[in-house]
């Protein structure tokens, strides 16, 4: 997964980003596709907006809000017509009603359960924060159900680069997490963006491959 700056930008240049539209029930509508999907998920205020912004280099892809917890829907977005971005709706923010956090669980739980064409999913951590109850949840649920997972470590330009690897190390070792899994993110500086553009090739090409055989 960590390759040389440049390689993996050749493999996938953000061309075209086309909003698909989202899906609000567990049983609503959802995009007839049969691309690869590629999911994020995280905290609420763990920065996904803007690791997505970043991801595609689009300032207005993923509106970044000041209120966490406010995106309720699962919005989809074809990629190069290529692959499927999958925005999940954020988790944990304190705020949130229960009724609404008991509406989005179902919601994402019948996404996550029933989407044949999930090949992965990026979930999002920030790196000044433990893990909590809900991220280790969430981990459990990946691996209960054999979805391929990234985790991006966001916000690192926050800490100096010493502390930076520390945190990421601490977090990698509390989860149980392979050193390939992890990724350093920065928003801000973009530390991270080719690293993990890398690895979301990786699981495209990988489910292209299986779809030709």
């Amino acid at each position: 997964m960590r390759k040389e700056p440049g390689v993996s930008a050749e493999r996938l240049v953000i061309r075209n980003v086309e909003f698909i539209g989202g899906m609000s029930e567990k049983r609503g509508w959802r995009p007839e596709s049969s691309l690869p999907e590629i999911a994020f998920a995280g905290r609420s205020n763990v920065g996904k907006s803007s690791l997505l912004n970043t991801l595609v280099r689009r300032k207005s892809f993923a509106r970044v809000s000041r209120t966490p917890g406010r995106t309720r829907e699962i919005n989809f977005f074809r990629v190069n017509n290529g692959f499927v971005l999958v925005d999940l709706p954020g988790y944990g923010f304190a705020r949130v009603s229960k009724e609404r956090k008991a509406e989005w669980k179902p919601l994402m739980e019948s996404y996550l359960r029933q989407t044949s064409q999930l090949r992965g999913i990026v979930l999002l951590l920030d790196s000044r924060r433990e893990p909590s109850e809900d991220d280790r949840a969430m981990l459990d649920f990946l691996a209960e159900m054999e979805v391929p997972t990234i985790v991006a470590v966001t916000k690192v330009d926050k800490l100096s680069k010493a502390a930076a690897r520390q945190r990421v190390a601490e977090i990698s070792r509390a989860l149980t997490l392979e050193s390939e899994q992890v990724i350093p993110f920065s928003a801000h500086s973009g530390e991270g963006r080719v690293e993990l553009l890398e690895a979301i090739t990786d699981l495209v090409e990988g489910a292209d491959r299986e779809d030709a055989q």
